[in-house]
């Protein structure tokens, strides 16, 4: 009976533990929220971090996107071509974009580049006993290193997601245009004739969404790492893993309150 009964056993304690952790790090988010609306502030916090997780990340958000964007234009003409729907390109491409490709990859580069910084430093912080210097000092640390983060990620990768949208877009008129022999005003009014409001709604919900998830795993497996370089690189790891599978289960539950027939 009990070798029956420990797989089951070991699920269970699988299963609570994993949702004792999401438990802490809902709180964690719910605290942080709550330190961004209560003074004191740290506006040059903020403008660091809008630097660091903003402007610094529109290179590779604009490379990933032009790129995913010309491949997606040649894909769609690709698979049209069978049935002979290749003038399809631009609505695809356009509603591909904005709707999906956008706002998951501009979320997953996003983890894997601030998320990740995010993390280590915090961590690298823990470790030095730089965070309980600023205990010493009367800062809280929630106020000090994370309400800035979580709040500029909140403003800045909906942003992102905008650029990348409109840079994945123009990755697909480029090819489609130059490669394709589409014509150039043909694409671009077909692009915008297809594109609803709700599609770009939904486009900047995802990316202020997918950028507190970021922002709050990295600030939270920081907070939470172990001693030592072991202990930082773990946090940084576990960080960049729970913001990606995260990203994508939110992706899945908007895209189900958005475009749920």
């Amino acid at each position: 009976m009990s070798v029956v009964l420990s797989p089951l056993a070991a699920l269970g304690r699988n299963t609570l533990a994993g949702l004792a952790v999401l438990g802490r790090i809902c709180s964690f988010a719910v605290t942080a929220f709550s330190h961004i609306l209560r003074p004191p502030y740290y506006p040059r916090e903020v403008m660091h971090a809008l630097l660091q997780i903003g402007w610094l990340s529109l290179p590779v958000v604009g490379l990933t996107a032009i790129f995913t964007g010309g491949a997606l234009a040649l894909q769609i003409y690709a698979g049209g071509a069978r049935f002979n729907a290749e003038a399809v390109v631009p609505q695809i491409v356009a509603i591909g974009m904005v709707r999906e490709l956008g706002p998951v990859l501009v979320g997953l580069m996003i983890a894997a580049r601030v998320t990740s910084s995010i993390a280590a430093e915090i961590a690298t912080m823990k470790v030095t006993e730089q965070i309980d210097a600023l205990v010493t000092l009367s800062t809280h640390p929630m106020k000090y290193l994370v309400a800035p983060r979580v709040l500029s990620a909140l403003l800045t990768v909906p942003l992102l997601v905008g650029v990348g949208d409109i840079i994945g877009i123009l990755g697909g008129y480029t090819v489609a245009v130059q490669k394709l022999d589409f014509n150039a005003a043909t694409y671009l009014q077909n692009t915008v004739d297809f594109l609803e409001m709700r599609d770009i709604a939904s486009s900047l919900v995802k990316g202020a969404a997918f950028g507190v998830i970021a922002a709050v795993m990295g600030c939270y497996f920081g907070m939470h790492s172990g001693r030592g370089a072991m202990g930082v690189g773990r946090a940084t790891k576990g960080s960049v893993q729970a913001a990606a599978i995260l990203i994508l289960a939110a992706n899945f539950v908007l895209t189900g309150v958005f475009f749920s027939v």
